[in-house]
């Protein structure tokens, strides 16, 4: 007699030798035991996990001439011939092969009659996914009213190819990818009865190698057989498949980790002069950043990672497994994927930033209070936190105004000097500290005044009214605020920051509201209005004005950022 594979050698003849599919088992066995047998079964998984081991195993059990049972004897003439392929009652059809609508005519004709030594006729369809549309649709009406002697099994790597209405009439069974822990267990076996002396780590390799393929993982074994004879290490299984040691995966892991991009192009370099797989080599670095983040939820000792760069890695590798499959010089891909990957790396995450910042609010730093929002576009991997203590306290809502006829909006062609008399120079340094916020306030109520506040600045602060000045540039806008509804906007918004009802007097300004505005606003305090020459054209979003600003320049120093642009 001839060689004979190990994967045919060790193919498995009883529902006891099947490997990692007990859920599958379990329940066929409970079938048997309660003769509850349904007419077809269709098991769907990938290759080299037992889909037609277990159709075989199951047809023996119907047709043991021991009886139906879920162990088999294995001597009787029906379980030989079955094992041997030659049963007259057990037809085992390749899909692919036998896929037309002529086919499928001629098996209905032979299923009609009656089984010739069993109890049963069985029909084994490998790969059913394959037949046409015309072959399913006359295979329907025998699957959903077949002879009671007939009993169909479909295996299948692509169920979703297989029409509802098939689906629907057969028991379905999902089996599993096998564990790497049952590949190991299974291949030690083997190699003690072939007399075979080899690694652990010769084992592992050889069944992360395999995907969860148990005949894959035995296959594996054949061809090291043939290629070291009886001693086998892990160099051999690593020099034959291309793959990667374990320790070479940790230092690449670790190089990426680090940002080290010169160790890191320098790995993959070296691992592609071995004549390494690449995109193997992706597949199990996202195999391992994916045990990290295992590792950082659920361990004992929940490990100190950063769960935002992990997935930030493991997002980019699944982007360049995808694009690897369609391209012609995958190390090039590899290197540039792996750079992205260690600059993803050292670059700090959002929830990073707001922890320090916070721990500097809580030690006391530098207030940037009312700053108009810039778009600032920051690497902050190499750069200190910005220290920044907490905003102004937001806008709260107070009583509105005291009734009273609001005075007129007075419109005046020169510049007015700020009014004298019981006003408070404190109260208007103030509004022009959180000018900002009240614009944004008074926008909220009233969407049409916040573009035309934005020209314009609080000039003084008398008794129970605020004079606020207006560009004359912008004087056609103050007929805005002769709506009560725009003016109560404004009036609400001054009350919830100076804690008491005012009324509002409109003037239009030669000068710059920033140059009427003499109160210096506090020392810690940004004011909304720059006091400089430059007020027009950064209030009017100029990058290069707000470079000029000395907090922008702390805080674009903090981190190592430019302005992209200005937005208020």
């Amino acid at each position: 007699m001839g060689y004979e594979v190990i994967a045919r050698k060790w193919r498995p003849q009883q529902f006891s030798d099947v490997v990692g599919q007990d859920h599958v088992v379990q329940t066929l066995e409970n079938a048997l035991a309660s003769n509850r047998i349904a007419h077809a079964y269709l098991f769907v998984g990938p290759r080299g996990i037992g889909k037609t081991s277990i159709a075989r195993i199951f047809a023996k059990a119907l047709n043991c001439d021991a009886g139906m049972t879920a162990t088999p004897c294995d001597t009787c003439d029906n379980c030989i011939e079955i094992m041997g392929g030659n049963s007259l009652d057990v037809r085992e059809i390749d899909g692919a092969s036998n896929n037309s609508v002529d086919q499928v005519r001629d098996l209905r004709e032979t299923i009609r009659y009656a089984p010739a030594h069993g109890r049963f006729k069985l029909i084994i369809i490998d790969e059913v996914h394959m037949l046409s549309n015309s072959a399913f649709n006359a295979l329907l009406k025998t699957l959903e009213e077949p002879p009671p002697h007939v009993k169909f099994f479909f295996a299948t790597t692509e169920p979703q190819k297989i029409p509802a209405t098939i689906i629907s009439r057969c028991q379905r069974f999902d089996l599993r990818r096998i564990a790497e822990e049952d590949i190991i267990t299974r291949l030690e076996l083997i190699a003690k009865d072939e007399k075979v002396t080899i690694e652990p780590d010769a084992l592992l390799a050889v069944a992360r190698g395999s995907e969860g393929g148990l005949r894959d993982a035995e296959s594996a074994l054949d061809q090291l057989i043939a290629f070291k004879g009886k001693t086998i290490s892990e160099e051999d299984v690593l020099q034959v498949f291309g793959l990667v040691s374990r320790r070479t995966l940790d230092a690449l892991s670790e190089s990426i980790l680090d940002g080290d991009m010169a160790s890191v192009i320098g790995q993959v370099d070296g691992l592609e002069q071995a004549g390494k797989d690449l995109q193997r080599l992706v597949l199990e670095l996202m195999d391992g950043f994916r045990n990290r983040l295992v590792a950082a939820y659920s361990g004992p000792d929940q490990a100190n990672l950063d769960v935002e760069r992990m997935l930030r890695i493991c997002d980019i590798l699944a982007q360049t497994d995808e694009r690897m499959r369609f391209s012609l010089s995958k190390r090039i891909l590899l290197e540039t994927a792996l750079v992205r990957c260690s600059r993803a790396a050292k670059v700090a995450t959002l929830e990073e930033i707001i922890a320090q910042i916070n721990a500097l609010k809580a030690a006391g730093g530098v207030v940037i209070a009312g700053a108009p929002a810039t778009g600032v576009a920051t690497d902050p991997s190499s750069s200190p936190v910005a220290r920044r203590s907490p905003p102004p306290a937001a806008l709260t809502e107070v009583a509105p105004p005291s009734p009273r006829r609001a005075p007129p909006v007075s419109v005046s062609s020169t510049a007015a000097p700020p009014p004298s008399g019981g006003g408070s120079d404190a109260e208007l340094a103030l509004l022009l500290a959180q000018w900002p916020q009240i614009v944004a306030h008074a926008g909220r109520i009233a969407v049409a005044v916040q573009g035309a506040l934005k020209d314009a600045a609080p000039t003084a602060v008398v008794d129970d009214t605020v004079h606020i000045g207006i560009d004359p540039e912008f004087e056609s806008e103050l007929t805005l605020f002769e709506s009560p509804r725009n003016r109560k906007a404004v009036e609400r918004s001054l009350a919830a920051v100076l804690n008491r009802p005012v009324a509002i007097v409109f003037q239009a300004l030669k000068a710059r509201p920033s140059q009427v505005a003499e109160v210096p606003a506090p020392s810690d305090v940004y004011s909304a209005v720059p006091p400089d020459d430059s007020a027009s054209a950064t209030r009017k979003g100029d990058p290069q004005a707000w470079k000029q600003r000395e907090e922008v320049k702390q805080v674009l120093d903090m981190f190592n950022g430019t302005i992209v642009d200005v937005r208020e």
